[in-house]
């Protein structure tokens, strides 16, 4: 299925815009012409600068400090991302904070980042599922269950969500060709750079076939 579209200039606030994704994220958005609201806890670490950007100081944990910039966004895009393997409720609590302040603002439209491995593919190769399941699954088991957690919240609400289910995120350039799966599972989903991930986010906002959706992604 073809899920890239033309489409018009969007007004979008990426939350955790200094992070992988979230960075590409906003460098494509740029790039390819929409206006961007960056929301970071230090706005010092988002060294970017561009007629189209704006860099504001919010946390997706305190709602109060980040509602106003939801104001004229036609979509949001959630970045969220924890490198350690602790406890974290940063992507339920967060993310429920966002879809409660998104349908408070009246906005539709979000992408959220999720993994792949969250469940035990069953188009992968044996190695590829004993691997996710004893040793992936076992490693990030706190990251995945929050993230379990936020797929429900997300998918109870009224929004035109899409959740992302990349595999393993490389930071390699952005080639704009990948494999996708909407709804179901992806053969040999092993790897994805955070700049395609981020380029089929922007370029799918005003895609319909992609609302209420989970996207597998990956070379």
């Amino acid at each position: 299925m073809k899920t890239e579209q033309k489409q018009p200039i969007f007004n979008i606030l990426v939350i955790g815009a200094n992070g992988g994704i979230g960075r590409k994220t906003v460098e494509i958005a740029l790039a390819t012409g929409h206006h961007v609201t960056a929301l970071v806890r230090d706005p010092a670490k988002l060294t970017l600068t561009h007629n189209n950007l704006e860099i504001v100081r919010g946390d997706i944990m305190q709602p109060e400090t980040f509602e106003n910039f939801l104001d004229d966004k036609d979509a949001v895009i959630s970045a969220l991302g924890v490198k350690a393997i602790k406890p974290t409720m940063l992507y339920s609590e967060g993310n429920r904070n966002l879809l409660k302040a998104m349908k408070k603002r009246g906005i539709k439209r979000a992408f959220f980042i999720s993994a792949s491995a969250i469940e035990v593919s069953p188009v992968q190769s044996f190695f590829v599922r004993v691997f996710t399941k004893y040793i992936l699954q076992k490693i990030l088991k706190n990251i995945y269950a929050d993230q379990r957690i936020m797929e429900g919240l997300i998918k109870e609400s009224d929004s035109d969500w899409t959740i992302m289910r990349p595999c393993r995120l490389t930071d390699k350039p952005m080639t704009g060709h990948y494999r996708f799966a909407i709804n179901c599972f992806l053969k040999n989903c092993l790897t994805i750079s955070r700049a395609d991930v981020a380029h089929f986010m922007i370029n799918n906002i005003g895609n319909e076939a992609t609302y209420k959706t989970t996207i597998e992604i990956a070379d």
